[in-house]
């Protein structure tokens, strides 16, 4: 996978957490099978197993995604001469539209930030910064000091795949991580191989992706936002602006860094209040 497909490390754990389900399956059924022993019905009743451990219809899909992918490995290798997988049907998924955050949202949870704390700048930095160029959490924490281009207000990302992508970020954002880096960073004594990183904890160490999701659910109860928070309605929400100010969904999908415009689909929620309004304004009957 890493030679032949370029996956990352991660998509490749991925790969092998699925497969490792399956085994655990097995051990659970006490069977002790071959992959090329394993028949159709075994692999059904495996994501029956699945399902009933209460893993959504995505979750599903994902690792049924996996299974293929190393039975197709099986057979290149002609380990074995054909795959139980090839008729197996993945659970329908549905497209669930997340919350999304307006911009008024966004700045009550920044107004609920202590800036007197040192990593008061900090969590401002990274919220400033996640909505405004809709990283993933995990480019965020690994987001360096050397990618950010403070002349041409750009950033340098690396996104799934370890594929880079160059994306625009505003003045406020900049603004948000000069301070922090000026001020609160260079205070703190970094760890060997974090010299570079952006975001750093007091222990001078880059920051987990658990700890934002725990920064930004405790800012929303803070701005008494009940919505589903999570780093990622940062991402959906910096998408969503922009298709509602009318940007090119092309450009979102070169920000985003999706490989095909359908995910960029998903990401560009617009809401009904908008729709309404286009019905508004461009309908003869309106």
């Amino acid at each position: 996978m890493q030679l032949e497909r370029s996956l990352s490390e991660k998509s490749v754990e991925a790969y092998v957490h699925d497969v490792t389900k399956l085994v655990q399956f097995l051990d659970f059924k006490k069977l002790n099978l071959t992959p090329e022993d394993i028949q159709l019905e075994i692999l059904r009743e495996f994501l029956r197993w699945v399902s009933e451990l209460g893993m959504t219809a995505t979750s599903q899909a994902r690792i049924l995604s996996g299974i293929k992918a190393f039975y197709k490995y099986l057979l290149l290798e002609d380990l074995i001469k054909t795959s139980p997988a090839d008729l197996l049907e993945a659970p329908k998924t549905t497209r669930k539209l997340p919350d999304v955050l307006d911009i008024s949202e966004i700045d009550r949870m920044l107004a609920k930030i202590d800036l007197s704390k040192p990593e008061g700048m900090r969590n401002k930095a990274i919220l400033e910064t996640m909505f405004s160029c809709g990283l993933r959490v995990s480019e965020t924490v690994n987001l360096n000091l050397s990618d950010i281009s403070y002349a041409d207000e750009f950033v340098r990302v690396i996104g799934k795949g370890d594929k880079e992508r160059l994306v625009p970020i505003g003045s406020v954002a900049l603004d948000a991580i000069r301070w922090y880096v000026d001020h609160v960073r260079v205070h703190i004594k970094t760890q060997t191989g974090n010299n570079d990183i952006v975001f750093l904890n007091n222990r001078g160490k880059r920051l987990s992706r658990v700890m934002i999701f725990y920064i930004i659910k405790e800012l929303a109860a803070k701005a008494g936002i009940h919505k589903k928070i999570s780093p990622h309605t940062f991402r959906h929400s910096f998408a969503t602006a922009l298709v509602e100010a009318g940007a090119d969904l092309r450009a979102v999908q070169q920000m985003l860094g999706h490989e095909s415009i359908t995910t960029t689909e998903i990401y560009t929620h617009i809401d009904r209040e908008y729709l309404r309004d286009v019905i508004t304004q461009f309908h003869p009957r309106s």
